[in-house]
């Protein structure tokens, strides 16, 4: 008996997305419909910025686009497959390739001057600092005694 991944919606996706290349719905760069997958982003707030994760194994660093316009952070890139034709071996094929495409609003907090990033195995991490008059600011209590 095989193993085999339940997928519910599996067979309704890749029939959707056969019959959008049939229509021509595909559009072209600059388009969240040319991406075809998106990448695992986990987004913390912290007190004075804002950390987000993207799981980017196996695309690399200078192959990653990322830009802010209008209080809009896009991330956007491509996974390249091998090169190889052999296909020995193989009963499925779970690894996704292709480009890919993350749009994500930001709010007026952000400061957008201070935004950088950093590649390390395969994560993608990008800090968006908070902008200083946002910041929380303690007070402190004196005793009047």
């Amino acid at each position: 008996m095989a193993i085999t991944r339940y997928e519910p919606w599996g067979l309704l996706t890749q029939l959707q997305k056969e019959l959008e290349q049939m229509r021509g719905d595909v559009v072209r760069e600059g388009s969240s419909a040319t991406a075809e997958w998106a990448p695992a982003v986990d987004i913390k707030e912290e007190p004075d910025k804002f950390v987000l994760y993207a799981d980017l194994a196996g695309v690399k660093p200078e192959e990653i686009d990322i830009s802010m316009e209008n209080g809009v952070l896009t991330i956007k890139g491509e996974k390249k497959t091998e090169a190889k034709t052999e296909k020995e071996g193989y009963k499925r094929v779970e690894r996704t390739f292709g480009s890919f495409y993350r749009r994500f609003s930001l709010p007026d907090t952000a400061n957008p001057e201070a935004i950088s990033a950093v590649s390390k195995h395969g994560v993608l991490e990008i800090t968006i600092p908070k902008r200083e008059s946002v910041q929380p600011k303690k007070i402190n209590v004196t005793s009047a005694e």
